[in-house]
């Protein structure tokens, strides 16, 4: 389902797209997560549980969580429960079920944004040097330089 980035919705992350000045970003760019999934295949250690209570955690399939119990079950990165191709057409498979770290990710926000430019999907309204939004798609080997490391992140995005 699409969703529109909204900077003055609550919930928007305020880090990388408040830091970098983005105002334009968000006025009618549409980011569809059914043919993206790249948050959703970005790291074996985001999906975990933190605040979803026994009763949440008992209703998600058992196939679907990790051997430890701590969070999803990732095959590498890629979240089990994902289905499709990244950057073509995915779905959650548990979508009514997701843990909440999968609620908390916003559309076109810093980890939306983080997991595109990981898996080599374009960044819509990046920042230029001298101030000015691309009206168009960077690559990421051009975008990269607008986004932080993380942590154990390979210095080669």
């Amino acid at each position: 389902m699409p969703h529109e980035a909204d900077h003055e919705d609550p919930n928007w992350p305020s880090g990388l797209a408040s830091s970098l000045g983005w105002t334009g970003v968000a006025e009618g760019v549409v980011f569809d997560c059914q043919s993206c999934g790249a948050c959703c295949s970005y790291s074996a250690e985001w999906p975990r549980f933190s605040t979803e209570d026994d009763a949440q955690l008992d209703r998600i399939p058992q196939k679907f969580v990790s051997a430890d119990l701590s969070g999803m079950r990732c095959d590498g990165v890629r979240c089990s429960a994902l289905s499709g191709e990244i950057g073509k057409h995915t779905a959650c498979g548990i979508y009514e079920l997701r843990p909440d770290v999968c609620r908390a990710c916003m559309p076109g926000g810093d980890d939306c944004l983080m997991a595109r430019a990981a898996h080599g999907l374009p960044l819509v309204g990046l920042p230029l040097e001298g101030g000015d939004c691309s009206p168009t798609p960077l690559a990421p080997p051009q975008a990269a330089r607008y986004l932080p490391r993380r942590a154990g992140a390979a210095e080669d995005l």
